[in-house]
């Protein structure tokens, strides 16, 4: 796969865009919080031969302006139209966001639903967040003892899992060493505000969606059923393996659960199956 990147100006921001080409409707891949668009690239591979794909590296996050000065979901919002005007501003387009650009998915679509054809959400919700957790989260990432000495280094703070291996594919030379392509107090910063709730919103959906929730992912059944009963429409799709980052745990289930809700295609029997796609 042919992949280029684009640099998409809009005010005091610089979005980077990767695109990854394709023949078809736009799709347009969100990562999740301290990630960048470089995690998408395996479900956008498998989705060329029915889309154009392309992955947004959100504001604060990647190779787009790290140190933004408006981090409000709004601000997220828009830069997913900019993208949608520059790619396909004739045409509706589909939204994939995992975790925080889940969130930013289903907002962009309750705000602009003329803008996007089709929705899913990888470990997304609209519940919000317990009082703290985005501090803790932004004191997690500035424990890191930055800048590490190298790969080596990384993986032995980080452990090695697919989610530390993403991390550390993704950290940059800088200060002498490698760091990451985010900073810490900015992480917490967007995670406040996506840990507000916004069932108006979700509620106000009228786009096609599909939730999709890894088996040991973050949300409680019974939270997974709220999203749900709030939205009765809406399909859902419990994964029988894989974390809050099953894109990256759980990659091929994650893709043959993508690709029947996006493209109506069953997986062949060589494929593992998601659970059976009860109402989102």
């Amino acid at each position: 796969m042919a992949i280029t990147r684009r640099t998409v100006p809009r005010g005091d921001v610089d979005l980077s865009v990767l695109d990854a080409g394709g023949d078809g409707p736009l799709l347009i891949l969100l990562h999740g919080l301290a990630g960048s668009a470089t995690e998408m690239v395996a479900t956008a591979d498998a989705l060329t031969n029915s889309f154009r794909v392309v992955a947004l590296d959100q504001r604060g996050h990647g190779r787009s302006t790290r140190r933004p000065s408006d981090l409000s979901r709004s601000a997220f919002v828009d830069d997913v139209v900019a993208v949608i005007d520059l790619f396909s501003a004739a045409e509706p387009v589909a939204l994939v966001g995992q975790s925080m650009g889940a969130h930013t998915a289903f907002l962009t679509a309750s705000a602009h639903p003329d803008r996007v054809s089709d929705l899913v959400m990888l470990e997304g919700h609209a519940q919000g967040g317990r009082p703290g957790e985005a501090a803790a989260v932004g004191t997690f990432f500035a424990s890191w003892p930055t800048p590490f000495a190298d790969s080596a280094a990384a993986l032995a703070f980080l452990g090695d899992s697919p989610l530390s291996r993403a991390w550390i594919a993704d950290l940059v030379d800088a200060d002498g060493g490698l760091s990451p392509r985010f900073d810490a107090d900015v992480m917490a910063a967007i995670l406040e505000d996506v840990h507000r709730p916004q069932w108006t919103a979700w509620e106000s959906l009228t786009v096609p969606t599909l939730v999709v929730f890894g088996t040991d992912g973050m949300f409680s059944s019974a939270q997974r059923d709220e999203l749900i009963a709030r939205r009765p429409q809406t399909r859902r799709a419990d994964l029988t393996r894989g974390s809050h980052d099953a894109h990256l745990d759980a990659t091929d289930e994650w893709i043959a659960a993508l690709r029947r809700h996006l493209v109506g295609e069953r997986p062949s029997p060589t494929q593992p199956t998601s659970g059976p796609p009860s109402r989102q």
